[in-house]
């Protein structure tokens, strides 16, 4: 596990600013009649403008700033021209690397009404991100953190998705460990001060599975399952989790002690 000084989350914790305010900027906008690839140029815009570098784009071949993900497809898809309607869901990843640290982040927006089933899947899916950052505590294990995620969700009747996985994160935009959201409590590496962690869960409306379309990235569920997705970007201390992508203003690490330590 790469382990990060105070300084270091610190710089994570300014990445992660401009990554929440772009994020904000797409959210804003997020209406029927507006199209992804619209959606795209905003978070673009307020991460270059703010002196950062979209994550995503030419991340192993990808093309743009934001994974723009419609109803059933749970990551990856890619912005287009195709409008958003009424009723739509749109899961939005966007990550941005600046002063050679990076951040990232998500969530799933409705546009305009939608069902109240698809309202509950968006509410449950928030809710279990955040029982996850409640378990990523000093001390704790990565199952833990899994297991909290998955216990959330089955709870609600809905489905965590296998085939994608949370993670580390840092100088590079995915690092070890890999952080299911499933599993089982006290197995995994112990959590310690100094990670950082991508925690993502996604859930999708009843057990399905997913694939990956012919362009090698987009991944809707094989059954046409409406699909959510939340994120955000916790660094491991002391205190307790560091929500670095959080709304509210960065807290400060305590001075001294662990590998956190200046």
């Amino acid at each position: 596990m790469m382990i990060k000084r105070r300084r270091e989350l610190e710089i994570m914790a300014e990445a992660a600013a401009i990554n929440r305010e772009a994020l904000e900027a797409v959210e804003a906008a997020i209406a029927p009649g507006v199209t992804t690839a619209e959606l795209n140029t905003i978070a673009e815009d307020a991460i270059v403008s703010r002196g950062g570098r979209p994550a995503n784009k030419g991340y192993r071949g990808f093309p743009t700033t934001l994974c723009t993900s419609v109803n059933e497809v749970v990551v990856h898809g890619m912005p287009s021209n195709r409008p958003l309607v009424e009723g739509d869901i749109v899961s939005v990843d966007i990550g941005t690397f600046y002063r050679g640290y990076a951040a990232d982040m998500a969530g799933t927006y409705p546009v305009g009404t939608i069902s109240p089933e698809a309202s509950r899947l968006l509410r449950t899916t928030e809710r279990a991100l955040y029982t996850g950052i409640g378990a990523a505590l000093v001390g704790n294990r990565l199952g833990d953190v899994s297991a909290a995620i998955q216990v959330e969700v089955e709870a609600a009747g809905f489905w965590v998705v296998r085939e994608f996985v949370g993670h580390g994160i840092g100088r590079d935009y995915h690092e070890t460990p890999e952080l299911p959201n499933f599993g089982r409590v006290g197995t995994g590496p112990r959590l310690r001060p100094g990670l950082v962690l991508a925690i993502e869960p996604m859930v999708t409306e009843r057990p399905t599975s997913v694939q990956v379309l012919e362009d090698n990235w987009t991944a809707p569920t094989v059954d046409g399952s409406l699909a959510a997705h939340f994120e955000h970007t916790v660094a491991i201390t002391e205190e307790g989790p560091w929500v670095l992508t959080g709304r509210e203003a960065p807290r400060p690490i305590a001075r001294g002690g662990g590998a956190h330590g200046a």
